[in-house]
């Protein structure tokens, strides 16, 4: 009884969070969202604006680390605050995008409720985003996305590897173990072999392209979150790179949970697999 309230609670103070951070988000004359530096500082529990200046700038580095456009995401500017009897007076702020707000929860305190809850706010937010705010990918069929979304974390997989190998990470073993982490940590504790024996494929069938979209999406933020938590933590050792996979992989299948999501186990396999559907699709467009 006691765990239930326990959970109750949790998520009442998760959507309490969600709905916190949803009632700050901005918008400018353009239409374009912005989160207010000061009161985004406030919500996450700094005590004074100055104590949350550092992390801001941690998060200036971290975007241009990403290769992001720091402007584009984190922007000096002048607003006017109340100071009583209707007097306003300047104050320096900063406006920041919603991938800067996923940056500084990222380097924040994760045993504080407020900041566990706004890194799976902003982190699946701002990945919901990058995905939906494109009309043409939104317009895609579902073989369409999942083709589109393969392609995508084809590439985020190199980069995962190449920050795997330099956290230690060496061997084929070594990475075939390391990936085997992430997905035992998003597949509650399934891994390849399970996942591929689960879909009922063949030895030479590659788990990857029997996946829908929203399957591949959840290994697609799996992958792109563990390459940043490697760099960001300067991690050096595979041990430490196969347990922070891990969590990563556990986080995603967490806010899966929370958000009322299907268990990426339980979810469909296709019919076609990516290979066939792109062969169509070359095959197609070679008659054109």
């Amino acid at each position: 009884m006691q765990e239930q309230e326990k959970t109750m609670t949790d998520k009442r103070i998760s959507k309490l969070h969600h709905d916190t951070f949803e009632s700050i988000r901005q918008q400018d004359a353009e239409g374009n969202e912005y989160w207010s530096a000061r009161k985004l500082a406030k919500v996450l529990e700094y005590s004074e604006y100055r104590h949350f200046q550092p992390v801001i700038e941690r998060a200036r580095k971290a975007c241009q680390g990403s290769g992001y456009a720091v402007a584009d995401h984190i922007e000096d500017v002048l607003d006017m605050v109340d100071i009583g009897s209707g007097a306003k007076r300047e104050v320096p702020d900063v406006r920041l995008s919603r991938y800067a707000c996923y940056l500084i929860v990222q380097n924040g305190d994760p045993s504080k409720p407020v900041i566990a809850n706004g890194q799976t706010y902003f982190a699946m937010q701002t990945r919901r985003q990058e995905l939906n705010d494109s009309e043409k990918f939104a317009q895609l069929s579902e073989n369409e996305k999942r083709l589109a979304i393969r392609n995508e974390l084809a590439e985020h997989n190199k980069y995962l590897a190449a920050a795997a190998k330099d956290a230690g990470v060496e061997t084929s073993l070594d990475y075939a173990i390391f990936q085997d982490h992430g997905y035992k940590g998003l597949y509650g504790g399934m891994g390849a072999k399970d996942i591929h024996a689960r879909k009922g494929l063949k030895k030479n069938q590659k788990i990857l392209d029997h996946m829908g979209s929203t399957e591949l999406a959840a290994n697609l933020f799996r992958a792109t979150q563990a390459e940043e938590k490697l760099k960001r933590e300067n991690v050096s050792s595979k041990q430490r790179a196969n347990q922070a996979h891990f969590e990563v992989g556990q986080k995603v299948r967490q806010t899966i949970k929370e958000l009322g999501g299907t268990m990426p186990e339980s979810l469909p396999t296709p019919e076609q697999s990516v290979k066939q559907i792109e062969s169509a699709k070359n095959k197609l467009d070679k008659k054109k």
